[in-house]
Order: C-alpha cells, then structure tokens, then sequence
C-alpha cells in the first residue's frame, strides 16, 4: 500500500470517528443539533439573498437601457421623417441604419429583460422558501425541546415512583370512593323520578296531543287538495 493511500484511510477513519462523536454530542445535546442547522440554512438564506439582489439590480440596469434606447429610436424616427419630408437623402440614410441597429438592441434588451425578471422571481421564491424553511425550524426546535424536557420530567418522577409502595394511600381512598358513588347514585334516582313526576307526564301527554293535531290536520290538507284535483278533472271533461 501506497503512503499516501494509508494517510487517506487514516483520514477517512479519522472523519468517521469525528462524525459519530458529533452524532453522539448532537442526541445529547439537540439544541446544538437544531442550532447547526439554522445557522446553517440562515448563511444559505444570506448568500441567496445577495444573489437575489444582483439578478434584481441587473433587471433594472437592463429596463434603464431598454427605455433610453427607446426614447432614441423615437428620436431617430423623428429626424427620419424630417430628412425625408426635406430630401436630405445622405442624413435619411444614416437615420436608417441607426434606426435599424437600435431596433436590433431594443430586441435583444427586451429578450434579456424578460430573462432577468423571470430569474428574479424565481430567486424571490426560493429566497422566500428558505425563509419559511428557517421559521419552520424554529419552531420545530421549540416544540421538539418541549417534548424533551417533558419526557425527562416523566422519566424522573417514573423513576422517583419506583420501588414506592402505594397500597395503603390506596385503601384509604377506598371509602372515598364510595361515598362520591353513593352520592352520584342518589343524583341519577333523583333525574330518574323527575322524569316520572305528574308534570314531565302532563308534558309527554301534550306533546302526543300535538302531534295527532298536526297529523289531523295534514289529513284535511290532502283531502281539500284531493276534491279540488276532482273538481278540476271534472271541469275539462
């Protein structure tokens, strides 16, 4: 083996050693972990962002171009029109080749404009994106520590309660227990003979009253629209 291939092993050993002793600290300690990855995606955030304002600082160098060189070509077909409403043919002949070459750049600066203003908005999302990715994560963080330190505050007292005998402040609930089920009892008998008092029958009584007046008088309805159908046959015969 090569001595240079025995230093690259060696390396690579060293970087995975390195790696899991990161790993490890990391599940001991996951708000570094979590502190890692924004400051991470935080210095991403802030490189995306200059280039972000380059593309924007481009598209404005490029509308700032395409507008003097429109205001010119505008120019230049005024002169056009003037040297050939007098017969100046050697200036008109200028003008021309002037107007074409500034029609050629207006093209090219408008091809290059929409370029850039696409590519601006697509830096703009992705600016933004990575924003959203960066608050997310926060949040994540706290919610994720949250949970933490309450499971270890469960683990504690899990671990405070073992070994812990628990019987006799159990018994001694028992009559407790009890007296609340008795009294609980006596509530569902009293709700239970309220329903069957002279008043909650009187009250079931009307309503079944009401319901056979209203069925009667859905009977009468049907009949008057029956004779009156009878009636109407009898009229087009």
């Amino acid at each position: 083996m090569s001595e240079s291939g025995f230093f690259s092993r060696l390396s690579n050993l060293w970087t995975g050693f390195l790696s899991l002793w990161v790993s490890d600290l990391e599940k001991q300690n996951p708000e570094i972990a979590y502190e890692n990855s924004i400051n991470s995606m935080t210095e991403k955030y802030a490189m995306l962002k200059k280039a972000t304002a380059s593309i924007i600082r481009r598209r404005e160098e490029l509308s700032d171009r395409l507008q003097k060189r429109q205001k010119e070509l505008e120019q230049v077909n005024a002169d056009l029109n003037t040297a050939v409403d007098t017969e100046q043919d050697d200036l008109a002949i200028v003008l021309i080749s002037k107007k074409d070459a500034l029609d050629s750049e207006i093209l090219e600066l408008t091809a290059e404009l929409e370029r850039s203003a696409a590519e601006g908005e697509d830096a703009k999302r992705a600016l933004m994106n990575v924003q959203a990715e960066i608050n997310k994560l926060k949040a994540e963080k706290d919610r994720m520590l949250a949970k933490m330190q309450s499971a270890q505050a469960r683990i504690k007292i899990q671990d405070q309660l073992e070994g812990l005998s628990v019987d006799a402040e159990v018994k001694a609930l028992e009559n407790v227990r009890d007296h609340i089920n008795g009294l609980e009892a006596e509530a569902k008998l009293g709700k239970e003979l309220a329903g069957e008092s002279l008043d909650s029958k009187l009250a079931e009584l009307r309503r079944q009253t009401g319901d056979v007046s209203s069925k009667k008088k859905l009977e009468e309805l049907k009949a008057k629209r029956q004779a009156a159908k009878a009636a109407q046959a009898s009229k087009t015969m």
